[in-house]
């Protein structure tokens, strides 16, 4: 359907939707380009507070992913006013309003309309250096593969919709889904990092692969090294927990993918639809221990190395477990 869209063409367009980027980025001048995303979607957790803060995470994340620093944002929200009450509105707009804050971006309004379901998320505006921004275009042979957070959201709420999934393992994916990934800025502006996305609805697999598209490479995953929210995703996932996005995921994945030695519960996990989830960043060996550190000093939910981007003719992902 995009490509039945006129194309612009405009040279202080960085980065439009050719390469499916996570942010668009127009240049104002040579020292400054704006980023611009929106993101939002229908609750995953029964408290609104929470809800829209990682609504907003999830969208703030966006800018994160492209090196930027969010300046302003403005609410989206959609709401069956007649059944979700005043209060549980402003719950769920406070919750938005303290990761605003939080990223040290001013909230300048929205939108809001009556829906039959709830809808929560924003539009947000940052800015970043033409020069030192992050894409998906610039991942590069050799590059090693750090995930910021672990994964399973997708699976675990799905198990909270489902009334089957812990407290403990609910509480762990909360606090993962409404961290920032501010760590990506600071990478930025030092330059250690040139190529990253985050990663969201298409999963690792997915994100990683439009990754490798965009730059012209492939990658090798090492099954083994994927972090994970807790042990229990397993065994939602041996319990066919699984949302329907992820096993989407998992049929695209198997078109460039090449398993060796996977588990099912693995290849799951590689394919499971995140909300909110980590920074995927292309990082060269020379500067991985710099990179670490910045990463420990945002208190990032992980900081693993799952692989390393190769050479390639075509996109194709190897997955295999090392372990």
């Amino acid at each position: 359907m995009l490509r039945q869209l006129p194309q612009v063409r405009d040279r202080n367009l960085l980065v439009g939707a050719n390469t499916a980027d996570d942010a668009g980025v127009y240049r104002i001048d040579r020292d400054r380009a704006l980023v611009q995303t929106v993101d939002f979607f229908t609750p995953i957790v029964d408290d609104a507070f929470l809800y829209g803060q990682i609504a907003a995470a999830n969208a703030l994340s966006d800018v994160y992913a492209m090196g930027g620093r969010p300046l302003t944002a403005m609410n989206l929200l959609g709401v069956p006013t007649d059944i979700v009450p005043p209060r549980v509105i402003n719950a769920i707009l406070r919750g938005g309003a303290a990761k605003t804050i939080e990223a040290r971006c001013t909230l300048v309004g929205g939108h809001t309309i009556r829906n039959p379901e709830p809808i929560y998320g924003l539009s947000v505006t940052g800015i970043v250096s033409p020069r030192r921004m992050l894409t998906n275009a610039k991942a590069r042979p050799n590059d090693l593969l750090v995930l910021t957070k672990p994964l399973g959201t997708g699976i675990i709420t799905t198990g909270i919709k489902r009334g089957i999934t812990s407290g403990a393992l609910t509480r762990k994916a909360v606090n993962v889904m409404r961290q920032l990934n501010v760590a990506g800025t600071e990478l930025a502006e030092r330059g250690w990092v040139k190529g990253a996305t985050d990663i969201t609805g298409y999963g690792l697999l997915g994100h990683l692969a439009s990754m490798c598209r965009a730059s012209g490479v492939g990658a090798v995953i090492d099954a083994s090294k994927l972090p994970v929210i807790g042990t229990e995703v397993f065994d939602l996932i041996a319990a066919n927990c699984i949302p329907g996005g992820s096993h989407d995921n998992l049929k695209t994945a198997n078109s460039f993918t090449e398993w060796d030695e996977v588990s099912d519960g693995q290849k799951t996990l590689a394919t499971d639809a995140q909300t909110s989830g980590g920074l995927l960043l292309c990082v060269r060996p020379s500067v991985l221990d710099k990179v670490l550190k910045v990463l420990k000093k945002h208190h990032t939910s992980c900081a693993a190395v799952i692989g390393r981007i190769v050479r390639s003719s075509k996109v194709r992902i190897t997955v295999r477990s090392d372990r």
